[in-house]
């Protein structure tokens, strides 16, 4: 697919995905959804990709949906099949098996904050802008935010954000544990490229992967049941030639070159 509102690159085992709507703050529409959708697709089946970084051109993260398809949505009072194509494209990192990290440069408001808030890791520049819009605009916890928040930073602060809907930047984001970290703007791109490459070169694709599963997994899961799959995980790992490859390297004091099987 060609993209004309994302763009796509693949550089030492890690795709940036980058919104490029930079004059309208990277607002989302139709179209940038559907070539989110194929680009998060193809980072998961490239096998050469082992991390992925989500961030936005100019000076916004993602300031929301597009003014223009809200007010379509408002003339018409129903956006049936519109939802069901955005509710699936925002929750695909959490069903990848690869890292989903999001670089947030600028605002990520409504519907871009809830895009951050479904990547695996948040990191964001000190004067990035967050906020929930929904109840100034009129509207509910969208798009499974309501579960979502309270699990990432408790029920008080996200009670907090959703009822009010002000802003908040990237010191109290990190400060209440909805960003992993800060880093000044000058430095926050490469500073996620640095970690996401950490990730593709350093761990065991096959162990972030399960890892990953079993995290999400946990939070539908009894201590038993997790103890459980976490059993049948060790003992599927210790057949694998990453955990091999990991024993060996540590013994022999070199880089580890993991395969991913």
């Amino acid at each position: 697919m060609p993209y004309t509102e994302i763009l796509y690159d693949v550089a030492d085992r890690v795709a940036t995905i980058t919104l490029n709507r930079p004059d309208k703050l990277n607002a989302w529409t139709g179209q940038m959804n559907e070539e989110l959708a194929d680009a998060f697709g193809a980072a998961e089946r490239d096998q050469s990709v082992r991390a992925i970084i989500l961030t936005g051109a100019g000076r916004g993260f993602c300031a929301g949906a597009d003014m223009a398809l809200l007010g379509q949505i408002a003339a018409t009072g129903t956006a049936t099949g519109v939802r069901s194509s955005l509710g699936h494209t925002v929750t695909m990192p959490r069903a990848m098996t690869k890292p989903v990290i999001a670089a947030v440069n600028g605002p990520a408001v409504g519907f871009g904050l809830i895009l951050a808030l479904f990547c695996d890791l948040r990191f964001a520049s000190p004067d990035a802008r967050f906020g929930t819009a929904f109840a100034r605009r009129g509207l509910i916890a969208e798009y499974g935010v309501a579960w979502l928040l309270p699990r990432l930073v408790g029920p008080a602060h996200a009670l907090d954000l959703l009822m009010t809907a002000r802003m908040i930047d990237g010191e109290e984001a990190a400060r209440i544990g909805l960003v992993n970290r800060t880093f000044p703007a000058d430095q926050l791109a490469e500073k996620v490229r640095d970690y996401a490459r950490m990730l593709a070169n350093e761990s065991s694709p096959r162990s972030v992967g399960i890892v990953k599963k079993q995290i999400y997994a946990g939070a539908g899961q009894t201590l038993d049941e997790a103890m459980a799959a976490a059993e049948q995980e060790m003992l599927a790992s210790l057949q694998c030639a990453d955990f091999r490859e990991g024993i060996a390297s540590w013994m022999e004091k070199r880089a580890a070159q993991f395969t991913g099987r």
